[in-house]
């Protein structure tokens, strides 16, 4: 479960923060996870509560903020946004699209107490 470790590098930078802030508790995380980012968000949820706990953030609430997909159609030159890599333009159909976002994956903001 990759999730785990991405937990754990939010710790990291969660820690880093509190550090450099004088921050001693975390309330609230907000996360920004593109559709394409390949993130299973129950197994999010389970692993930040459990990678959390000693941390500035235990307890934290855990809130994800979910990015579209978007691509840019070859087909009509249009950037349209899809739910899958695979879909095609939903525009003109066509099948000739490059994903351009969707993949991100960034701590957006902390809630101190």
């Amino acid at each position: 479960m990759h999730e785990m470790s991405i937990c754990e590098g939010i710790r990291g930078v969660i820690e880093d923060q509190a550090r450099a802030h004088n921050v001693t508790r975390v309330t609230r995380v907000r996360l920004e996870i593109g559709r394409f980012a390949g993130v299973e968000l129950d197994a999010l949820d389970f692993a930040f509560e459990v990678v959390m706990r000693g941390s500035v953030a235990e307890g934290a609430a855990l809130a994800v903020i979910q990015l579209p997909g978007r691509a840019l159609c070859y087909d009509c030159m249009k950037p349209v946004e899809i739910n899958h890599r695979l879909d095609p333009c939903p525009d003109c159909g066509g099948g000739k699209l490059m994903p351009q976002e969707g993949d991100e994956m960034r701590i957006k903001d902390l809630e101190v107490a």
